[in-house]
């Protein structure tokens, strides 16, 4: 029963990352997480959750969730395709008033800035139709915010890696990376440290802020792919000009490999005070080499 008079979070999308954010909020908080997947129900309970089922793409499934909690963490992806989240669209309709909530959008709304270095006061440029939408539903929470004085936190997320998030099944397969100097600058973060990012964004973001949620790392792709590839004890992927290289991977990463940036994380830290347990790539990587040699 003590566990009833406990603050209410409401998580959407609990996924990986999700089921990372729960053992956080634990002590304090009860945690509702949403699932549109009943058969996820005993996974969310056996973490701590209290499952919810209800729908982003039904809204008539969303009422419910109007008043459950005041916090909410928003980390369900817009759907497939169009140039609107409609997902989000549909949760801020039945926002309440007051609510404070987080959401993870991504680094990728700055489309391709040339390697350049900079902080959250740059202005976005999507350049592909999911950043697009992660744009929109951006631009539709902000109206929520001042028109239901909503507290909103947006958390701007790169690439997210951990032990069981490596491009393992890529260097497996010898698919190429791009050559060294047309390769891309990329920005990541642990999956950890996100969650704890929004743990952070939760308790201590400024209304209607935005946060890079990315660590110190400051590599290009073709090099990420090669050091994972060293601690994993695989061959480098070959590299290839950028003519070639289009013949040999997915669109989607094709438009990985089309974006250079390098983003700074000071508000995360001054902010938010938030000190990363995976300050860069190379933390994991060390720690999962280690690991793996002493297996054998």
């Amino acid at each position: 029963m003590k566990k009833l008079g406990l603050p209410r979070v409401l998580i959407l999308g609990c996924g990986d990352v999700g089921l990372r954010l729960v053992p956080l909020l634990l002590p304090r908080y009860r945690v509702l997480a949403v699932t549109s997947n009943p058969e996820r129900r005993a996974e969310l309970r056996a973490a701590g959750a209290v499952p919810i089922v209800a729908d982003l793409d039904a809204p008539l499934t969303l009422g419910r969730l109007a008043r459950l909690a005041p916090t909410i963490v928003h980390l369900a992806p817009p759907q497939s395709e169009g140039r609107i989240d409609r997902r989000t669209r549909n949760l801020a309709a039945i926002l309440p008033e007051g609510a404070r909530l987080v959401y993870v959008s991504t680094t990728g709304v700055y489309g391709d800035c040339a390697g350049a270095s900079f902080d959250e006061t740059r202005r976005v440029r999507p350049q592909n139709a999911r950043a697009v939408r992660r744009v929109d539903a951006e631009t539709v929470l902000r109206a929520w915010a001042r028109r239901r004085h909503g507290k909103l936190s947006i958390l701007r997320v790169p690439g997210i890696y951990a032990a069981d998030r490596l491009p393992l099944e890529r260097l497996h397969k010898g698919l190429p990376a791009l050559a060294a100097q047309e390769d891309v600058h990329t920005n990541h973060i642990h999956a950890d440290d996100l969650a704890r990012i929004c743990l952070a964004a939760m308790r201590a973001g400024a209304p209607n802020r935005v946060y890079h949620a990315v660590d110190d790392t400051d590599l290009k792709m073709g090099d990420y792919f090669d050091a994972v590839a060293d601690a994993a004890g695989l061959p480098r992927p070959p590299r290839l000009p950028r003519s070639e290289l289009e013949r040999s991977v997915s669109p989607m990463m094709l438009s990985f490999m089309s974006e250079s940036r390098r983003l700074h994380n000071v508000r995360i830290k001054e902010e938010l005070g938030v000190r990363l347990h995976y300050p860069e790539v190379q933390s994991l990587l060390a720690q999962w080499r280690e690991q793996r040699l002493t297996k054998g």
